[in-house]
């Protein structure tokens, strides 16, 4: 009987070990071009997904946001890439979450595996056809300041110092 529990007892702990660790968090990516903030989704938050919150360049050379312009939809070419959903739904797979991954430099979806290599890094991997594949690790980065969240202020006037009525004038001479 002891036998039967302590070998349930290491199948448990087995288990537990496999789980993949929580991929939640901002992210630099490995190109240093864009930050990705990665949160739970999906049924009981058990899947993870990410949306860009910060680009190096967010603007064109015009000015204007950059978008999503090498998307084959075109209904889909106008929307913004701050804001945009990268990753969706990824499901936890042995040791890491994996899913599909959307390129907006290409227009392309690729398959994806994020796995936590210790605190402060993920590792990304990408694949096209399961056969080629590259891979590059995100950089913890903190939660703040991010493009995203960024609202433009209001220009606020510059209060005009207050006159001096004419009979505290008059008293001051």
């Amino acid at each position: 009987m002891r036998l039967i529990l302590a070998s349930a007892a290491l199948l448990v702990s087995s288990s537990a070990f496999a789980a993949p660790k929580d991929p939640t968090g901002t992210w630099l990516t490995g190109d240093g071009r864009a930050k990705i903030r990665v949160e739970r989704c999906g049924p009981g938050g058990t899947n993870a997904c990410g949306k860009v919150v910060w680009l190096k360049s967010p603007t064109t050379e015009a000015g204007a946001a950059r978008t999503d312009v090498k998307n084959p939809d075109p209904k889909k070419r106008a929307r913004p890439i701050i804001g945009m959903t990268l990753l969706d739904n990824l499901k936890p797979d042995d040791a890491s979450f994996a899913g599909e991954i959307y390129n907006a430099d290409e227009g392309k979806i690729y398959q994806v595996n994020l796995e936590r290599e210790s605190e402060g890094e993920l590792n990304v991997q990408g694949c096209m056809l399961k056969v080629l594949c590259g891979s590059q690790t995100w950089t913890r980065v903190p939660d703040v300041n991010q493009q995203a969240a960024i609202q433009p202020e209001a220009a606020k006037p510059v209060p005009k110092p207050a006159a001096k009525p004419a009979a505290a004038k008059a008293a001051a001479e």
